[in-house]
């Protein structure tokens, strides 16, 4: 039928400005999007949300002093002294070597007894007192067993070096430095790859024979 008043033609195709039909299309777009994604990856998004969320409500709180300062954290059961250290409070002093008991590279005090801090979990120590290597000096002024190390050249790569402080420290406060071969015995959990042992048992018995505080 002609058109008499000049007006244009009503158009009659769908209305693509019409936000109910805009709507309607991103929902479509969106479906097909997620009915294409893979189901193992639908799957790993899932797992990953999950262990979240898990993560989240697993946390337990922790109070403990190390190197004289407090700390209240929030940490996982299965977390390890050493990684609490390491990660959740930067005191990379304390090496992680084996990680399994058997290199000493890990040693710390608990309450002024040595403990292999990778087969200790945080929530043990809870209200305790741990001191690192980097608690052993007082500022600027080494620890007198760290300057035995330097002075018998007790390291050379130095990795297992904090361990082996550490231990040899407690070893004198147990009272277990009386001979090489006591110093030996009661060292041997501290294992050094690079074979400084004869000096570190001269940097052991010299702050024992000198008497000088530990």
């Amino acid at each position: 039928m002609e058109n008499n008043n000049n007006l244009p033609e009503p158009d009659t195709r769908p209305d693509v400005k019409d936000p109910s039909r805009r709507d309607f299309l991103k929902k479509s777009a969106l479906i097909t999007a997620v009915a294409l994604t893979p189901a193992h990856a639908v799957k790993a998004a899932e797992k990953h949300m999950d262990e979240r969320i898990a993560e989240a409500f697993e946390k337990m709180p922790l109070s403990l002093e190390i190197n004289g300062a407090p700390h209240n954290l929030m940490v996982e059961p299965r977390s390890t002294l050493l990684d609490i250290l390491r990660e959740q409070l930067d005191l990379t002093g304390t090496k992680k070597g084996c990680d399994l008991g058997q290199c000493g590279a890990c040693t710390v005090h608990v309450d002024g007894h040595r403990v292999i801090s990778c087969l200790t979990l945080g929530i043990m120590v809870n209200g305790k007192k741990v001191t690192t290597i980097e608690g052993l000096a007082k500022g600027d002024q080494l620890h007198p067993m760290q300057e035995a190390f330097l002075k018998h050249d007790g390291f050379q790569c130095g990795y297992c070096t904090p361990g082996q402080i550490m231990s040899a420290v407690a070893c004198i406060r147990e009272g277990h430095a009386n001979s090489e071969h006591e110093i030996r015995e009661y060292m041997s959990g501290n294992i050094c790859r690079c074979g400084a042992y004869p000096n570190i048992v001269n940097a052991i018995q010299e702050v024992k024979e000198g008497g000088l505080p530990v």
